[in-house]
């Protein structure tokens, strides 16, 4: 056997389609749009991280430890999730340096996987790293890409100027006072745009035991009295004009089903009471978030803010995790959703209301072509969101277009979103969307559906014109 190091090699076509004629279309459209600036309008990115503009501390707690596309894997062969420094905080050398040797020992789980073609550009591209992680080569790995972060072309700022990042939207509480994104406003050595956007799930969701306490701390927030129905509805309104004035395009939705059914106002009023008084029933509380889906839209309507709805997910599924480690450790599991009865409250109320835009992105597959697709293709404010989470896959992103674009055509899509907390993953995962978009196109260029000049404009659309427009960038 050679003694001789593997090498990690970031091929120049990969992910492009493997018969030559397709191949070489595909690669004068990928070429045409690969260097063209990042919009990242759905993300989880902290933006404190720019405004301190510190060293990142280590490899690890770059690109593991905040990364539950990683630890998730590595949690499944059997690795603690406390080994992999999650919810610890800065790490000590040796502790990093154990949990990267995690990371190489175990490079083999990830074959196969979008998470090994994303490590491998951020360790290739970014960090110049020329062999293939493994237990003999860890260390040296770990020192190369420490040696780098000490740098300043390794900052934060230096990186998000390096990806060509144009916009990076965040995830916000409410109640955030988004001081991190007026103090990047107020940078006059701060080129960069990071707006907010607006996640009011914590304060939809009557039946979470810190429900009521969130209420009050919106109504501090908003400085309005939120002891009834109407106030609570003002206080949310005037939250969400802040975060307009900060920036904000959009606002986000994740609960586990779609239904938009919406109450009489008399009988919201009275579950809201009886909420605050901790007195809902499950299904009332269960009504009254499905009525505030509603209520949401109509906000959107009257104040121009994106509405995205990303649904059909199990959170926190293993409670020993969450109790030891919280949300956001890995464990969050898709479960079946259904859209057209749901959304079609909300769809006959403001479904062609000018202005308005609906993003609906979902991790269940089987409703890609029997609903959404359908849905967008009539309704002018749905918009489908791209192959989201476990489905921001190589295969995923090829069945979804087979599934959708035949039928809602590509100017129903959102464009791409990175979806990630992961800084360094951003450039990785939206070239990696670039180049299977590329491959799809060729394909239909070579069966005569498309024209090459304009799978090429199409192309560019996907990466700046479609979600500029959809998320009103």
């Amino acid at each position: 056997m050679s003694d001789a190091l593997a090498p990690l090699v970031l091929g120049p076509d990969r992910l492009l389609p493997a018969e030559p004629g397709v191949r070489a279309i595909a690669r004068r459209l990928y070429e045409s749009v690969a260097d063209l600036p990042l919009l990242c309008p759905h993300g989880h990115v902290d933006p404190a991280l720019l405004v301190d503009d510190e060293p990142f501390p280590d490899p690890a707690g770059l690109l593991v430890t905040p990364d539950h596309y990683v630890t998730r894997l590595l949690h499944a062969d059997g690795v603690d999730l406390e080994a992999l420094g999650v919810g610890q905080g800065p790490l000590a050398e040796g502790a990093s340096r154990q949990v990267w040797r995690h990371l190489c020992e175990r490079w083999p789980v990830f074959g196969g996987t979008p998470v090994r073609v994303w490590l491998e550009a951020e360790l290739g591209e970014i960090f110049g790293v020329t062999v293939r992680p493994s237990a003999r080569t860890a260390d040296a790995i770990y020192d190369q890409v420490a040696g780098h972060l000490s740098e300043d072309a390794y900052r934060p700022r230096a990186l998000f100027e390096r990806f060509g990042i144009a916009l990076l939207a965040t995830t916000d509480d409410p109640c955030a006072d988004l001081a991190a994104h007026a103090a990047l406003s107020a940078d006059p050595s701060w080129a960069g745009r990071v707006i907010p956007t607006f996640r009011p799930d914590r304060y939809l969701e009557m039946a979470r035991p810190d429900w009521a306490d969130a209420v009050g701390t919106l109504a501090q927030s908003a400085d309005i009295d939120t002891g009834e129905y109407a106030g609570y509805l003002q206080a949310l309104e005037e939250r969400r004009r802040y975060f307009i004035a900060h920036g904000a395009t959009a606002t986000d939705h994740a609960h586990e089903d779609a239904r938009t059914d919406a109450l009489a106002p008399e009988e919201a009023a009275g579950i809201y009471r009886a909420g605050l008084a901790g007195e809902a029933t499950p299904g009332e509380a269960v009504a009254f978030r499905r009525h505030m889906l509603g209520e949401m839209a109509r906000m959107s309507c009257e104040d121009g803010l994106v509405m995205v709805l990303h649904p059909g997910v199990r959170r926190d599924h293993h409670r020993p995790t969450f109790e030891r480690f919280g949300p956001d450790a890995g464990h969050d599991i898709p479960i079946r959703i259904e859209l057209t009865d749901a959304l079609r409250p909300l769809l006959e109320r403001f479904g062609t209301y000018p202005g308005f835009h609906l993003v609906v992105f979902t991790v269940d597959e089987a409703v890609w072509s029997r609903e959404l697709a359908p849905l967008a293709g009539f309704y002018p404010s749905v918009y489908v969101g791209a192959p989201w989470w476990f489905l921001d896959a190589p295969d995923a992103i090829r069945r979804f277009h087979a599934a959708v674009t035949e039928t809602a055509g590509f100017s129903r899509l959102s464009g791409f979103v990175d979806d990630t907390r992961a800084f360094c993953s951003i450039p990785a995962r939206h070239d990696m969307s670039r180049r299977i978009d590329a491959g799809i196109l060729a394909r239909l260029v070579t069966e005569g559906r498309l024209g090459e000049d304009e799978a090429a404009d199409t192309a560019v659309a996907l990466t700046g014109r479609q979600p500029a427009h959809v998320f009103k960038l």
